[in-house]
């Protein structure tokens, strides 16, 4: 596999596992600003995953990413999102879609070191 098409993926893989953050932070919330501007960014993730799909396709990769990974929400900041939710805190649900958001920019920053363009 090309390089290219494996950071193409990981992006992917990144990008799901928000899509499926922000999903499961709009359902936990009830402050329905914060439920629809969750929902927009879960929406949101899934379009740039989509385009990146495409754009795997395109340099060769007959099979791009399609789910989030297994080790994401660990790996990219999403873990701590499950027990925010549960304890229902708004504050804290928003603090922790925050910083799996850093974690993202900082998977993105890599690929533009690993060569990505």
């Amino acid at each position: 596999m090309k390089k290219e098409t494996t950071i193409l993926n990981d992006l992917i893989e990144t990008l799901k596992d928000g899509q499926e953050g922000f999903k499961q932070a709009a359902e936990a919330v009830s402050n329905s600003q914060l439920k629809s501007l969750f929902r927009d960014y879960s929406q949101q993730r899934s379009r740039f995953a989509t385009a990146l799909q495409s754009e795997a396709q395109r340099h060769g990769e007959t099979d791009p990413e399609t789910s989030s990974s297994a080790t994401g929400a660990l790996h990219r900041g999403w873990i701590n999102l499950k027990s925010a939710i549960t304890g229902g805190d708004e504050h804290a649900i928003l603090a922790e879609c925050e910083r799996g958001e850093d974690s993202a920019v900082d998977e993105y920053k890599k690929a533009l070191d690993n060569g990505l363009s």
